[in-house]
């Protein structure tokens, strides 16, 4: 195969009724240079990887179908063998129950990050698709007017399967820690930042995401939960020395997590564990007035709810 520009990154597992839509959206993308789909299967117990294998025999100069594993290996251990499979200069993700909908996408964001060195993430607004079969357009968060790495650290406003980014394995490898944890997007994300790079919002739709499938989707039904793997991410950052030079960013987005997982506790009615953290907080921070009013105001705000 001639040089590859993109890299599509799609993990499935056991998603037989989705892997063909989001194959095919993929493989509609027209484009005037070379992309690859590799596909990370994660031995499904349904027809997921034979509706794959066909795929990859008829479109063979498309699609890398990663080996059959012996074993489920899981979410984020699928994530790190299909992202090391990437060759393209640039990488988009797509997971086999999400799909695209825009035929220029991949041509679109190509030609922006070709043109603009100084990017290195571009991402677009989405559909999402409740299991009842409605659509509706997402509220897309947005980071300020070129975004970059301390503006993301704070929050991940990017649907991963809106995103193209520049490839950086080249230059280091994937921080191993990512293994640790349910989802791999936001920090792959933030390792790419964190030596420079602005962040791109097309204000388009390209892509459906399925709601309320997959882990995240899991994780993601307790905001308590989502705060607490974020913290650990941002601590594993904040241990690595390859961002030792965001430190001081990095840890006020921790501080700024650990409120918020305060709050959130009470939200919940998971009152002492958000005794617990207020007097962890306490310790941490300066503002204890504003910081006792929230707290306050969070429990006011579970009774009212």
């Amino acid at each position: 195969m001639d040089q590859i520009t993109v890299s599509i990154f799609l993990l499935t597992y056991n998603q037989e009724q989705f892997i063909a839509q989001t194959i095919n959206s993929i493989l509609m993308q027209k484009t005037n240079f070379n992309f690859q789909i590799v596909i990370g299967e994660d031995c499904s117990a349904d027809a997921t990887r034979s509706i794959c294998k066909t795929f990859a025999e008829k479109y063979s100069n498309k699609i890398k179908l990663l080996p059959a594993l012996e074993k489920n290996i899981g979410l984020i251990a699928n994530y790190m063998r299909t992202i090391k499979a990437c060759e393209g200069k640039y990488i988009a993700i797509c997971d086999g129950d999400d799909y695209w909908i825009d035929e220029n996408k991949l041509q679109k964001q190509v030609s922006f990050l070709e043109d603009n060195p100084n990017y290195s993430i571009v991402y677009s607004k989405l559909k999402k698709l409740f299991p009842d079969g409605t659509f509706k357009e997402s509220i897309q968060r947005k980071l300020k007017q070129a975004g970059d790495f301390d503006d993301l650290v704070f929050e991940n406003v990017i649907p991963s399967v809106t995103v193209l980014f520049r490839n950086r394995q080249n230059i280091s490898a994937v921080p191993t820690w990512i293994t640790n944890f349910p989802y791999g997007d936001w920090p792959t994300y933030l390792w790419i930042l964190k030596d420079g790079g602005k962040i791109h919002f097309m204000d388009e739709i390209t892509a459906v995401y399925r709601m309320h499938i997959g882990v995240s989707a899991q994780v993601r039904k307790s905001s308590s939960n989502t705060l607490l793997v974020n913290l650990g991410i941002l601590k594993c950052i904040w241990n690595d020395s390859g961002f030792h030079h965001k430190k001081s960013i990095v840890l006020r987005a921790i501080q700024k997590l650990e409120v918020g997982l305060m709050t959130s506790y009470n939200r919940e009615k998971q009152y002492l564990k958000a005794l617990k953290q207020y007097i962890f907080n306490l310790r941490q921070e300066t503002l204890n007035f504003k910081l006792t009013r929230l707290y306050l105001y969070s429990i006011y705000k579970s009774f009212a709810s």
